[in-house]
């Protein structure tokens, strides 16, 4: 009898020595899980601040034009035919204003006649109906805004360097994003003094990938 409690306990502490290693891993397993899981929630609430306009200095690197490369349509017809009507009312859901005064505002803000805008390397065609001018660009660095409320965004600007004479002198795009990344969307400001487009901020018309029809585009603006 004695002889077989001993072998029980010789089994049982076996079996512990073998689950030891098991256990631990699935402890650890658990505790990258859960670093993982705090880790990605602070890297969307990190990137989500930033889509805000909030961030530091030291974020802010240089972006090659590359970035904003592929081809792009104006989203202002889009809001003339109606077709962003539901994006303006979810905005008033969730904002300050009607929907008729959110689709004021971004008449004004989404305005231009560039209707599509094709970027491939350093070459930047701008389309107007069935007129287009070409140029050709550098980067000029970035510049860094304050808003009234406080936030913070960034101008990455580019010069041309040739190109049609009508194509303009500088280029700056502003995308919610502060470091390089491939872009969804982009707010450009366009023209021949450097200086004079920093101080726009009313007008800022704004271009989604060509591919993307208007109810992916409403789709998109209401996911943000």
């Amino acid at each position: 009898m004695q002889k077989t409690i001993v072998s029980h306990l010789a089994v049982a502490t076996t079996a512990a020595f073998l689950l030891a290693p098991i256990q631990a891993q699935a402890e650890q397993a658990a505790k990258d899980t859960s670093a993982h899981t705090h880790d990605h929630a602070h890297s969307h609430d990190h990137d989500r601040d930033i889509y805000k306009g909030y961030f530091d200095d030291d974020q802010i690197e240089d972006r090659a034009l590359s970035d904003w490369g592929g081809d792009w349509q104006s989203v202002f017809p889009l809001l003339e035919d109606g077709t962003l009507d539901k994006v303006m009312a979810h905005k008033a859901e969730h904002g300050d204003k009607s929907a008729d005064e959110y689709k004021t505002y971004y008449t004004v803000g989404y305005e231009t006649d560039v209707d599509r805008i094709e970027i491939k390397g350093d070459t930047v065609v701008f389309h107007r109906g069935d007129e287009a001018v070409t140029g050709v660009y550098e980067s000029d660095g970035y510049e860094i805004l304050t808003y009234k409320k406080g936030n913070r965004g960034v101008r990455f600007i580019f010069e041309k360097t040739t190109g049609d004479e009508a194509a303009p002198d500088y280029i700056q795009f502003s995308d919610h994003r502060v470091a390089p990344a491939k872009s969804d969307h982009y707010h450009l400001y366009w023209g021949d003094d450097r200086a004079a487009l920093l101080e726009e901020v009313t007008n800022w018309p704004t271009y989604y990938p060509s591919a993307l029809d208007g109810k992916e585009i409403a789709a998109e603006m209401m996911a943000h």
